[in-house]
């Protein structure tokens, strides 16, 4: 059957609630395979998936329904298994968000190991991915676009030994099929060849079963490779559909990419588990400036129900009028993958009507761990409830900033950890494990938060990004919460920048709010008067044109920290010569 939701969730009692059924009895789905299954029997011809080649409301978009979709999984994975793909091969999928990267995903799963990869990576960094992995088949896009994604792949296949077989995406407005180099096939025309109704392998897929390699943000070294099993992906959309109360009849607007969690677990897996319709907003998602322009719109034309995107998404929607548009359909907002602030909170609730629901995700986790249901109206910072038969605590950290065994008690800040049903299968390299588990085997998240008398873990950031001054932690939220409610400021981030005898001072990185203007000082000024804690007042506040951030909309924090230290190093090398 299908998910649904057993009943709103409103408190930690129902969490207790819904464990008073035994897991095993939850659901009986065993692989992503049984979803597509189960929906395709129990909704058919309803839509499933709704593509849009443009950002304009009024144009025609591209539709398959529950039947449509899983035909194409099957044909996708008998090809796959035709190529020579097994059960534990992968299969690197280097796509932008089109159509057929459900296909590649879920049709990647039913044959083998999905991978896949975020096309802005560099050359080198797919290589070593796709190495690691040990992938036989690469699916990608036959066109450019801004990641120039075919020339890339027809260069890395030659550097990856174990690619036997290169599928081609043709781009939607390819009109003749140009000479394919040998090794290179056309993945439409090879997939028309195939069975649509069943898996020719037979394979009967268990849930311990490896679903997918998917590497991490990348953001602090080298990305690696977190191994996720049918189950752990499994229990995440259906306690997802729990904790959100997600119908069949919801519309979910999906602009994440496909080569994160977000938009392909709580996103995706999770719509297509309760019969609800997904809406991708052309190739570039909510990269497409067009896109964010023409949203509210887009909102009214196809009946959205459910907003989700990272708080910097948000932002930008918050400078977008609603105007006439009609978006009284709308139900539910989540944001997720970086801090929210109160002042961005209050903004989009003002526009939109529509309160801000914040969870906590992570690859480590299939993509979620913890939800701030609908009709639960929390603070900023509040990222809701653990999910049901999952473990949470908050420790305390040693001298190292490591988790140690002693919990916090209520209201206390700490390191959280957890132990799930869908916690990962360890990463792909033995030796990346090393820091990613305590010694009992709890999940060291590195986030740092707190439990509320009502059970609603609160986050207040990450332990990596603690700013250290004379032996002072000092969390940036704080700095960045009291930047955020300048009128001016869009988007704003606090690093520590290199002291020689403080360690670290506090500096902040802004971009401004378009045709807004202030300068330096102006921000400084407002920012030092709101920070209570003197320590923690930033040093200098610098503005930007552009924040960096990556694929999936997080504020790139390494970047800032090289620019804070050169701009020390370049303070330094200034200074007049010592004297002698």
């Amino acid at each position: 059957m299908p998910f649904t939701a057993a009943f709103p969730i409103r408190s930690q009692a129902d969490i207790l609630r819904l464990e008073e059924t035994p897991l095993a009895q939850a659901y009986t789905a065993r692989s992503t395979y049984d979803i597509f299954v189960s929906s395709a029997q129990a909704f058919g011809g309803k839509t499933a998936l709704t593509f849009l080649r443009s950002a304009d409301p009024d144009d025609a978009a591209l539709r398959w329904s529950y039947a449509e979709l899983l035909g194409g999984i099957h044909q996708t994975a008998n090809l796959l298994h035709r190529l020579g793909v097994r059960p534990d091969d992968a299969i690197g999928v280097l796509l932008p968000g089109c159509p057929q990267y459900h296909l590649a995903l879920w049709g990647g799963e039913a044959a083998g190991i999905v991978q896949p990869l975020n096309p802005l990576l560099s050359e080198e960094k797919l290589v070593s991915l796709l190495n690691a992995g040990k992938a036989k088949v690469l699916i990608a896009w036959g066109g450019e676009d801004d990641a120039g994604i075919w020339s890339k792949a027809m260069r890395i296949r030659l550097l990856v030994p174990t690619l036997s077989t290169v599928l081609r995406v043709a781009p939607l407005i390819e009109t003749s099929l140009p000479p394919l180099p040998d090794g290179v096939l056309d993945f439409a025309a090879e997939c028309r060849g195939e069975v649509s109704d069943t898996l020719v392998s037979g394979r009967r897929i268990a849930p311990t079963d490896i679903a997918a390699y998917f590497h991490t943000g990348g953001t602090t070294g080298a990305p690696k490779l977190a191994r996720h099993s049918h189950a752990a992906q499994v229990f995440t959309a259906w306690a997802c559909v729990q904790l959100q109360g997600t119908r069949a009849d919801d519309v979910v607007l999906n602009g994440y990419p496909l080569f994160h969690v977000a938009g392909v677990l709580p996103g995706a897996l999770t719509s297509f588990a309760a019969g609800s319709e997904v809406v991708m907003p052309t190739t570039a998602l909510f990269r497409n400036r067009e896109v964010i322009a023409n949203y509210w719109r887009l909102v009214e034309r196809y009946r959205a129900t459910v907003v989700s995107a990272v708080p910097t998404v948000l932002a930008a929607l918050a400078n977008v009028p609603v105007g006439q548009a009609d978006i009284s359909s709308l139900r539910f907002c989540r944001t997720g993958a970086a801090p929210l602030s109160p002042d961005l909170a209050t903004r989009f609730e003002a526009l939109t009507g529509v309160h801000v629901h914040e969870s906590l995700g992570m690859t480590e986790m299939a993509g979620i761990s913890t939800i701030t249901p609908p009709g639960v109206n929390a603070p900023v910072g509040c990222v809701g409830f653990r999910l049901p038969y999952t473990q949470l605590r908050v420790v305390a950290l040693d001298g190292s900033g490591q988790p140690t065994d002693r919990l916090m008690p209520v209201g206390e800040p700490g390191m959280v950890i957890f132990k799930s049903p869908n916690l990962f299968s360890g990463f792909v390299d033995p030796r990346d494990n090393a820091h990613a588990f305590t010694a009992d085997g709890w999940l060291a998240t590195g986030d740092l938060g707190w439990l509320d008398h009502e059970g609603r873990l609160h986050l207040s950031g990450r332990s990596k990004d603690l700013i250290i001054r004379s032996g002072h932690n000092i969390d940036p939220k704080l700095i960045e919460d009291a930047m955020a409610s300048h009128p001016a400021v869009q988007h704003c981030a606090a690093v520590g920048e290199p002291d020689a005898y403080a360690g670290e001072l506090p500096v902040l990185f802004v971009t401004l709010r378009p045709d807004a203007q202030a300068t330096q000082d102006e921000l400084l000024y407002w920012v030092r008067e709101r920070v209570d804690d003197p320590a923690a007042r930033p040093k200098s506040v610098t503005i930007l044109q552009t924040m960096p951030m990556t694929l999936v909309g997080k504020v790139f924090k390494p970047e800032l920290r090289q620019l804070a230290q050169k701009a020390r190093q370049d303070s330094v090398a200034a200074l007049p010569p010592a004297s002698t």
